[in-house]
């Protein structure tokens, strides 16, 4: 049997015998499995064709009037052929999202470094600017944002991702929001360099000759 695109029919009449192997009885659901290897089909994917009507897997061929050198003919289920194309969308969206996903963990790892170096800072005693505080704060939430937009499509590990760094991103705006608290209540430090006077030196009164 000579093999052809997967959208194309297989006619199955050169090899096939209903009562191949010893067996006198075989179903349209035995022959699938037999041509699995050869059309690269799995058997809920193929539909076996005989006098131009489908057979189902529960009768059998010999009931059917099948006999050696009958033409069969086995195609693909159009059915599942739509099931893969909406299958391949599904994993591509899904890969998709995945790189997405990414990008934004890498851009989290560095907010949150920020967010450390802030925290470090006002634990210390030392005031830091408002501005840096608050644009921190903004950048988070677009990456919450983001992370919002992406569909995770049914796919468990993407959906588990997304969760992981939409909690991170919400513990990092409250830490913020507690810094920028506490940042307010620190008085900004001033250092000034008192320097030494000195008295200026007593001039003293030369007496002049002639």
């Amino acid at each position: 049997m000579q093999r052809k695109q997967k959208n194309s029919p297989w006619n199955v009449t050169p090899w096939f015998s209903p009562s191949c192997n010893g067996r006198p009885t075989w179903s349209p659901g035995d022959l699938k499995k037999v041509l699995e290897a050869r059309t690269g089909l799995r058997p809920a994917e193929q539909l076996v064709t005989y006098k131009g009507r489908e057979r189902s897997n529960s009768e059998y061929l010999d009931a059917c009037g099948v006999k050696n050198k009958s033409k069969l003919v086995v195609s693909e289920d159009p059915v599942s052929l739509e099931r893969r194309f909406i299958e391949r969308q599904r994993n591509a969206r899904i890969q998709s999202a995945n790189r997405a996903l990414g990008a934004i963990a890498l851009e989290v790892d560095k907010l949150a470094d920020q967010v450390k170096s802030i925290e470090k800072s006002v634990s210390g005693g030392r005031k830091v600017a408002e501005v840096q505080i608050t644009t921190l704060i903004e950048l988070l939430m677009r990456h919450a944002v983001k992370l919002e937009s992406i569909a995770a499509d049914g796919d468990s590990s993407s959906s588990s991702q997304k969760n992981i760094q939409s909690k991170r991103v919400q513990k990092c705006v409250e830490t913020l929001d507690v810094l920028k608290v506490s940042n307010a209540r620190l008085q900004t430090v001033v250092v000034t360099t008192k320097w030494e006077t000195f008295d200026t030196p007593a001039t003293t009164q030369w007496e002049l000759f002639d």
